[in-house]
């Protein structure tokens, strides 16, 4: 956690760069929460510097869970130093949301805020993106610490799979194209019509499938500017796809890509779910044509790019917004309010229960079936041409069943403290699901700013929770977690 803290701080002090660069005029605060940071980093490494590092599964939970709380509470600083944020939940809520790339925000007026608190606000989403964790196991080997339990712990979806037979040698492989794929967003953002800092702020959110804008529209920002918005709708493709099938393709191999179940799959939903709403906005007649902003074009491709735009903003869990897609249709509504539940590919920066899991879910559904009418049959669940193990099932079937539970008792909640239907169901499946924007008073042109004092504290646990993928946190409070064996 102290080396975490050290990149965590050397983060801030390139935030506190930017600032500088464009004059805010909160350089030496920013600079002051780098600083601070960097010294707790390096008390917490010196002062357990002899310690074993034998690092197994319940130290990788706990270094991962704690390590994204230790994470987040420094991350509050350069908010609090600056007072831009001067609440301690506001700016945990900020920093849980950005770390966990949510997306949420308490903030009424993002556009009044300085540059260097800006970029470190988007910086969070792009370091939480990711994982710091990733990035951890890259140098944790110089310390004598082995990787992989962290990796296991951390990288998203059911399984972690590797493309090199060292840990530490994927990790790097992951960022490098994850580095890539963001100077890539930002040199076409900027050549698009957007300035440079608004494009490279808008690439780490894009591509870490956070949704934090530099401007208070989000992308609706850019209504006029369809190009900005496709590139933005290719990259939010590009981060929910699994990040190794991104090292196949670029290695050349495209075999990998079509013949993968999840990537069709995903790939089909978002067509399909797109077609639909682009027909439900085109012929809905009572819909101004004001709300469509057409181009030259015309409302046809308007209403398609909206539609496409959110269809994959929401399932990747980014939370970028053109539109209130809350005020569409119910029929559009009640589809995005289940989007949440979907998620992008596994090994993807995306939250949400992920593709692969609803995948396998459904065809074990319909085997059952088949087992049904013949019950000495050996009718196992396949994926990609190959048998899925009966405790992967089980663990994917545990995995769906606490989290419905947990959205469920998020909403109650929610509730509890006075929230109405809609707002506590969608601010629960939203924090849960990491996505952003939600229903009822957080609908997406609106923020969580309202939400009372202990909401704000349980929708960051929540988000936590869904980024960490349920068990990693859950465990820690389990008895058996803590049972010596």
């Amino acid at each position: 956690m102290g080396l975490l803290l050290l990149f965590n701080g050397g983060f801030m002090l390139l935030a506190a760069l930017v600032s500088a660069l464009y004059k805010d005029g909160f350089t030496l605060e920013i600079s002051l929460a780098g600083l601070t940071t960097v010294f707790f980093g390096t008390l917490m490494m010196f002062t357990t510097r002899e310690h074993k590092k034998d690092v197994k599964k319940r130290e990788g939970y706990m270094i991962v869970t704690l390590g994204w709380l230790c994470m987040s509470a420094a991350g509050m600083l350069p908010y609090l130093f600056t007072g831009a944020i001067p609440s301690v939940t506001d700016a945990f809520f900020e920093t849980m949301s950005g770390f966990t790339t949510t997306g949420a925000s308490i903030l009424d007026d993002i556009e009044v805020l300085p540059e260097g608190i800006l970029f470190w606000r988007s910086m969070t989403h792009w370091i939480g993106g990711m994982g710091i964790i990733v990035l951890a196991i890259a140098i944790l080997p110089l310390l004598g610490i082995g990787g992989m339990q962290l990796f296991a712990a951390e990288a998203p979806g059911p399984s972690a799979d590797k493309l090199h037979p060292r840990i530490t040698d994927t990790a790097k492989r992951l960022w490098f194209i994850y580095v890539g794929y963001t100077a890539a967003e930002t040199l076409l953002l900027y050549l698009a019509g957007m300035n440079f800092f608004d494009a490279i702020n808008h690439a780490m959110a894009t591509l870490s499938t956070g949704g934090f804008s530099t401007k208070n529209a989000s992308l609706a920002y850019w209504n006029d500017n369809p190009l900005v918005q496709y590139i933005v709708i290719l990259f939010m493709f590009l981060a929910g796809t699994n990040f190794v099938l991104s090292y196949y393709m670029f290695k050349g191999k495209f075999t990998k890509l079509y013949k993968d179940d999840e990537f069709r799959f995903y790939a089909v939903i978002i067509g399909v779910l797109t077609v639909l709403a682009a027909l439900v906005v085109y012929l809905r007649a009572n819909v101004p044509v004001s709300d469509y902003h057409p181009m030259v074009l015309g409302a046809g491709e308007s209403a398609f790019r909206h539609s496409l735009f959110q269809v994959i903003s929401v399932i990747t869990t980014t939370g970028f917004v053109t539109a209130d897609f809350t005020g569409w249709t119910p029929f559009l509504t009640v589809l995005f309010f289940g989007l949440m539940f979907l998620g992008g590919s596994a090994g993807s920066t995306s939250g949400g229960v992920k593709v692969v899991r609803h995948m396998l879910m459904i065809k074990n559904g319909l085997l059952e079936f088949k087992r049904t009418l013949h019950p000495n049959a050996i009718i196992p669940v396949r994926f990609n041409g190959k048998m899925v193990y009966e405790n992967i099932v089980y663990n994917i079937l545990g995995f769906f069943i606490l989290y419905m539970l947990l959205f469920i008792f998020g909403a109650l909640v929610l509730g509890v403290m006075g929230l109405d239907f809609e707002t506590a169901i969608g601010g629960a499946a939203s924090s849960l699901g990491n996505v952003g924007p939600a229903f009822g008073d957080l609908y997406p042109l609106a923020n969580f700013n309202s939400l009372p004092v202990l909401g704000k504290w349980w929708c960051a646990f929540l988000m936590l929770v869904g980024r960490l993928e349920v068990f990693t946190v859950l465990i820690l409070f389990s008895p058996i977690f803590w049972k010596k064996i």
